[in-house]
């Protein structure tokens, strides 16, 4: 086998491509996020990368608040809009008529649409070059309980969640394991 050889880039993939949400529920904004990831477990920790030129690279730095809304297959077309639309000139949330609901923790507002919200509240933020990182604190986490079994657990895999990789969106696909599934013992 073979391989080519390229300088270093961007080619982690798949990535979640979330709707950050941002501002307060009277002055709502939407953008979509690639550059997003959990980085602890305890404190649960995430961050999102966004551009100094964006129009809501201002809100996160003034509200030091954000959501991060999981996007599904059915949201692609929202996910890409908003990715492409500024909320400088345009009002996204009213264009899509996206349904807002307060956040617990947060007063930046959430996504009805989502099957999960992350309620973030920033901890630090690191200048990294084209993009400034936002790392938070996870506060709260609104899921849909339509993707909650009888015992309360949380099934995505009926959400239909959405990918991002290299300028394409993908379905995520059919479950293959549960962690630890390849050292679990079988009972006899």
């Amino acid at each position: 086998m073979s391989k080519a050889i390229w300088k270093g880039s961007v080619l982690l993939g798949p990535v979640p491509p979330v709707l950050v949400t941002c501002g307060s529920m009277e002055r709502p904004n939407v953008l979509t996020v690639a550059w997003t990831g959990i980085v602890c477990t305890h404190p649960a920790m995430t961050y999102i990368s966004v551009r100094p030129q964006r129009h809501s690279y201002a809100i996160l730095e003034e509200t030091g608040e954000y959501v991060i809304n999981l996007t599904t297959t059915k949201m692609a077309r929202i996910a890409d809009y908003c990715g492409m639309k500024t909320g400088a000139r345009t009002d996204k949330i009213g264009k899509l008529g996206l349904e807002l609901l307060p956040g617990t923790q947060v007063a930046a507002p959430v996504l009805e649409c989502a099957p999960v919200s992350l309620e973030c509240r920033v901890t630090q933020t690191l200048p990294l070059g084209t993009h400034t990182m936002f790392l938070s604190e996870i506060v709260a986490v609104q899921a849909d309980e339509r993707y909650l079994d009888s015992k309360g657990k949380l099934n995505l895999q009926q959400a239909g969640l959405l990918a991002y990789a290299h300028g394409e969106y993908f379905a995520l696909g059919r479950k293959c394991g549960d962690f630890g599934f390849s050292v679990k013992k079988h009972k006899k």
